[in-house]
């Protein structure tokens, strides 16, 4: 179980100790969260038996690349992060800093988030025993990408990664987290931070392809500057649970936001999506979409807000979610909200959970097409545009060749 006292063998100075120390006692006075509550519904979050998991931070060696296959080649800086410990730090572009705690990491955590926001975003300030900090300088311009690799293959094991990126006033760049992991029991709780300078473009793409008995309950928090532009990109394919909680306030008048997710859920995980558009600034937009498939007795929960402070005029903020279900068992939820305090917006939500298009397969079929592959056809074709919106084209090719592969499996298995 975790107690404020593991926080005294953690490195770093007095002054974030006794920051850990005032997270540790919050999350523990909080306890764990359960499924009566409202943004806890319909996740197994009181199946998380906190005692059957040790943390620690034993390090290890690199994982897989998995769908992250060739992008280092090219990469701008690649980070390794193994089991709750930095293994390697390799930085080959100008114009980017990292810090680790050996280095001043500790002044950029809670950049953008403070505190929580949520029980485990407290915890994973009172034990993250790896933060890291990626900044890019003012006016750089790094067009390859600098990619972050977070692997756990620890039975048993418990730790919370911590990443803050700060880009700065008008540069731009990419940033890429791959989550990855083995077959054992795990429990990863990762907390990322988002800082967009004024008129910076900030690119950040989340690929996580974790064993099938990982817990993930992960928060990513960011802040948009003025004139801004950031582009966040999900891919969710592996986990037991796997819980993505997303959050960008639109602070700075002008800022642009875009957050798009592509999932496939199977077996019997459970994909859980929490978003958040807050907008604060007057002329701010935002676009969300979210699609994903649930096969077998594979279950996604999806719920999102838009809220709309009063000073937020002249914004426009989009939310889309849209869900297939590729066998009778799986199950889908998807709760929309907005809250609006101006009335000088245009605010938008939909959502979609349902079965292929019959009458799309029927076109297919009626011009020759076997049932099979016109269903799989289909089904491709219904991630195309979220697919091509992910912030990395590489990316978007190997998820999309990871889900023809899915499909074509998911198609054979009820021919």
């Amino acid at each position: 179980m975790f107690t404020p006292n593991l926080v005294d063998a953690l490195d770093g100075s007095d002054a974030l100790t006794k920051r850990r120390r005032i997270a540790a006692d919050r999350a523990a006075a909080l306890g764990l969260p359960s499924f009566t509550e409202e943004v806890w519904r319909y996740t197994p979050i009181d199946d998380l038996d906190a005692d059957r998991y040790t943390f620690a931070a034993p390090g290890g060696v690199p994982g897989p690349a998995g769908l992250m296959a060739g992008v280092d080649d090219a990469a701008a800086a690649v980070i390794r992060i193994t089991n709750g410990v930095v293994i390697d730090v390799s930085v080959q572009a100008d114009g980017i800093r990292v810090n680790t705690l050996d280095d001043g990491v500790e002044d950029l955590i809670g950049t953008v988030a403070p505190e929580g926001p949520d029980v485990f975003g407290d915890w994973n300030l009172a034990l993250a025993t790896a933060p890291l900090a990626v900044s890019i300088d003012p006016k750089a311009v790094i067009t390859a990408p600098i990619v972050v690799h977070v692997h756990t293959d620890v039975d048993g094991l418990a730790w919370f990664p911590r990443l803050v990126v700060m880009a700065g006033r008008m540069s731009q760049a990419t940033v890429i987290e791959h989550y990855t992991g083995g077959d054992a029991p795990a429990l990863i709780c990762p907390l990322t931070e988002l800082s967009v300078g004024d008129g910076a473009h900030l690119g950040h793409l989340t690929v996580q392809e974790l064993g099938n008995a990982a817990w993930q309950l992960a928060n990513l928090c960011s802040d948009v500057g003025r004139d801004a532009n950031l582009r966040i990109g999900h891919v969710a394919m592996g986990g037991a649970y796997t819980r993505a909680r997303i959050g960008t306030d639109m602070t700075g008048r002008g800022g642009h936001s875009e957050i798009d997710a592509v999932y496939f859920g199977r077996d019997t995980s459970t994909l859980d999506f929490r978003t958040f558009q807050t907008h604060v600034a007057p002329h701010t937009t935002s676009d969300l979409l979210f699609k994903g498939a649930v096969d077998d007795h594979a279950r996604v929960v999806y719920t999102g807000l838009i809220r709309i402070e009063a000073d937020a005029h002249h914004v426009v903020a989009d939310q889309t979610n849209r869900n297939l279900k590729l066998s009778p068992h799986a199950w889908a939820e998807s709760v929309p909200n907005l809250e609006i305090e101006n009335n000088d917006v245009q605010c938008s939500h939909a959502s979609f959970i349902g079965p292929v298009d019959a009458d799309q397969r029927f076109y297919l079929e009626s011009r020759g097409v076997p049932t099979d592959v016109a269903e799989a056809l289909v089904v491709r074709g219904f991630f195309d545009e979220v697919l091509d919106a992910l912030p990395s084209q590489q990316i978007s090719v190997s998820v999309r060749r990871r889900i023809d592969e899915l499909v074509s499996t998911a198609v054979m298995e009820t021919a």
